[in-house]
């Protein structure tokens, strides 16, 4: 008898290398995330057409913020108007795509969080696929985030301290669910702080390829791989 195949339903990609993509052909940083942004719209349409259910897409990092006020004065337009795409995007309707955000998002700017906004409550109620953006996120921050409302809900005897079991855990986290594989473009062999507990048991995939290079090929030949691999989870 033959081994059952095992499909992803979630994934969580760490997109880099847009910066070091636009320094190859000898262009401004912000067109490297321009092609990025670009490229976020094909993988949602690949992930679609793979059946996975779930796409988790490390966009911006905490540590992130620190880069030079140009770059990320660009960046920020590139996000707003992406967002702002979307919210009018019929293939995001007809394909009920539910889009949500997570992290740090006061640290935006505020026009950017009110196109946050108004695309979350657009797509609240879809429910045949899933796209989070995790922008101004760090996974250690999500953990003591979820650490501090479980207290202060014990705080307020809405819980107890006995209460607390790994689903209870688990339902104070941003990102529901945890990702079969998490590819990370651009060549770095690192998790850089995405997913920290949701990533306990994912598998990993490192592509030398930086994110503007991404192609539908490389995603179905992780896809591939991830169904020859034994997941033990431990045990």
């Amino acid at each position: 008898m033959s081994e059952e195949v095992t499909f992803p339903n979630h994934i969580g990609i760490i997109i880099d290398g847009n910066r070091r993509f636009a320094k190859k052909l000898m262009l401004k940083p912000w067109q490297g995330h321009e092609m990025g942004a670009k490229k976020l719209e094909k993988v949602l349409e690949w992930c679609q057409e793979s059946n996975i259910k779930q796409l988790t897409i490390y966009g911006l990092s905490v540590e992130n913020l620190s880069r030079p006020k140009e770059e990320l004065s660009h960046l920020m337009k590139i996000f707003k108007d992406t967002f702002e795409k979307y919210i009018n995007d019929p293939k995001i309707e007809e394909n009920e795509v539910q889009i949500n955000f997570v992290g740090n998002l006061h640290l935006l700017p505020e026009d950017l969080q009110e196109s946050i906004k108004i695309l979350e409550l657009k797509t609240k109620n879809h429910s045949k696929y899933i796209l989070n953006i995790a922008m101004a996120y760090g996974g250690r921050d999500e953990i003591i985030n979820a650490t501090k409302n479980i207290s202060k809900d014990i705080e307020e005897n809405k819980i107890k301290s006995s209460d607390i079991t790994k689903e209870l855990f688990e339902s104070y986290l941003s990102i529901k669910g945890e990702p079969d594989f998490i590819i990370r473009t651009g060549g770095d062999i690192r998790s850089s702080n995405f997913l920290c507990y949701q990533s306990a048991y994912s598998e990993w995939f490192y592509l030398e390829k930086t994110w503007p290079e991404f192609e539908k090929e490389d995603l179905t030949k992780c896809i591939e791989e991830f169904s020859k691999r034994k997941r033990r989870f431990g045990k």
